[in-house]
């Protein structure tokens, strides 16, 4: 591709220009494309999806006790309900999904004193789909359940920081939209005021809050490459200013693959603590591939609103299941309570045809309005079968208690970074903050210290920053995003380690180094 050509794709979102990259990868004929771009993993959670399935045989089953007209079933009888699964899970005992039917059962009784047949109940009404979702925000057991789960992810178990309710969204996707959404209408933050993002970042979270009708001035806190893309404690400060409405951050970060250190996570918090008025968003998708990981949202409890997604770990981008999560004591439903003037007017304007007393309306309830353009608010939610399919995900994780699952998938990601490296040259970083889920690759920082800086600032000056990737593409048939668009590193590749065989990354490595090395060849027949 030429330079002037190279240009015209230069505003594009990476996302977008990967579709022209693949465009370019399977016009090499015979040879195999290597698309590690997106970062939807190729492992499926067998069990989850198991006892989905045979659940939902045990309630056609069940509907079909109830006969309307031919080939027709009725709603299912909830009393003694819990038996019949149990009966039904029994008559085939071998059968994959069985246990973690049988055994979430115990566990919800036992753990959260739910009553078997309310359970299987929701579970059978869920998974049929014939009924709106109620409660709209999110099935009763669901909920309980999926929170306990967040609650072992995201907190370690940390008890401290309290209650949050859930709202079931299409992944974490649909999640910030609601909540850019939603605060602007409820007047927390206003068009074109300031907010700090994280960065880098993921590529919608930049350019989102840049739309028209929020108009944010962005504040970049930055992580530093050379400390190991931890933040230093200069940038965590620029959220004292109190100019700075919100801060948005991944955690674990995308495109980086590093959580932040505790000491970082520490400092938020106490900034919190000064400034009780800052609204902290958290995006905490690739929690479960870090050790003892914490969540900002367990040091600001409630200025926290905590986006989780079980996309990435379970392997079920295509599904769309995640939650927003806010304290049940939320500050910003105090900021909501205590609105006068022109805000409460507003207030009662939108959400009138809702509520009696509007103005006491959570901000995790006008959320659920919101998306539902108000007068759709009672048929909101995200779909029944979604919620329990995302339950039986839940269960799974809770009842891992020897954390096996989380073992192998991190096992999966680390053995291809580590085969990624040793293709390319280099030596794998060993961080335990390191999700190994993506590589950011800096191609001029690995320019200077393979061939000297000459040959890294010829490099910068004499080609457009995507570059790297169009040729990739182009003479070698493999997709990575171009790590600029994520605000890395001009030039930087990232590759998604979740998405492809391991025996694909050896050579990702091997291309980047002798793409590289043609550049580096040039360079010196200049």
């Amino acid at each position: 591709m030429e330079r002037t050509e190279e240009r015209r794709f230069r505003g594009l979102s990476p996302f977008e220009l990967k579709n022209k990259l693949v465009e370019l990868a399977k016009h090499r004929g015979e040879r195999m494309m290597l698309n590690a771009g997106r970062g939807n993993p190729n492992w499926i959670a067998l069990e989850p999806r198991a006892a989905f399935f045979r659940l939902g045989e045990f309630a056609l089953a069940e509907a079909g006790l109830v006969p309307v007209a031919p080939g027709l079933g009725g709603l299912p009888k909830k009393r003694g309900i819990a038996q019949r699964l149990q009966s039904f899970l029994a008559a085939s005992a071998a059968t994959a999904g069985h246990t973690l039917l049988a055994r979430g059962m115990n566990y919800a009784r036992d753990a959260h004193g739910i009553d078997a047949d309310m359970l299987v109940g929701e579970w059978v009404d869920g998974i049929l789909g014939d009924h709106y979702p109620l409660p709209v925000r999110m099935l009763e057991f669901a909920e309980t359940l999926v929170r306990a789960h967040v609650l072992a992810e995201v907190f370690g178990r940390d008890t401290t920081a309290g209650r949050f309710d859930l709202f079931a969204v299409e992944g974490a996707s649909a999640g910030i939209t609601y909540v850019f959404q939603s605060l602007v209408h409820s007047g927390l933050l206003a068009p074109g005021e300031r907010i700090a993002l994280g960065v880098p970042i993921f590529t919608p979270y930049l350019e989102v809050p840049r739309l028209p009708e929020y108009r944010f001035e962005i504040v970049e806190v930055a992580q530093d490459e050379t400390l190991g893309w931890r933040y230093p404690p200069s940038e965590i400060d620029k959220l004292r200013d109190p100019r700075v409405k919100a801060f948005l951050a991944v955690n674990p970060n995308n495109p980086t693959a590093y959580a932040m250190d505790p000491e970082t996570v520490a400092r938020v918090g106490d900034i919190v603590r000064e400034r009780p008025d800052l609204i902290v968003i958290t995006d905490d998708v690739y929690a479960s591939f870090v050790e003892g990981f914490r969540s900002l949202a367990a040091v600001a409890p409630r200025n926290t609103i905590l986006i989780y997604s079980f996309s990435k770990f379970w392997g079920a981008t295509g599904l769309r299941l995640g939650v927003v999560g806010l304290h049940e004591a939320s500050l910003l439903d105090e900021r909501l309570a205590a609105a006068s003037g022109e805000v409460l007017a507003a207030a009662r304007g939108r959400y009138g045809a809702i509520s009696t007393a509007p103005e006491r309306l959570k901000l995790i309830d006008r959320m659920v309005a919101d998306s539902r353009a108000i007068g759709l608010n009672h048929t909101a939610g995200l779909s029944g079968p979604q919620q329990i399919q995302m339950t039986l995900f839940a269960l799974a994780g809770l009842l891992d208690t020897a954390g096996e699952r989380k073992r192998i998938a991190r096992d999966v990601v680390r053995t291809r970074y580590e085969r990624l490296y040793r293709g390319a040259g280099l030596a794998p970083p060993r961080d335990p903050l390191l999700t190994h889920y993506y590589a950011t690759i800096d191609i001029p920082a690995l320019a200077r210290g393979r061939y000297g800086a000459a040959f890294a600032e010829w490099l910068l000056a004499s080609f457009e920053p995507i570059d790297f990737v169009v040729r990739l593409a182009e003479e070698r048939g493999i997709v990575l995003l171009d790590g600029g668009g994520f605000d890395a590193p001009t030039m930087s590749v990232r590759v998604s380690l979740a998405n492809l065989p391991d025996e694909a990354y050896e050579p990702i490595g091997r291309a980047i180094a002798d793409l590289l090395a043609d550049y580096h060849a040039r360079f010196l027949r200049r």
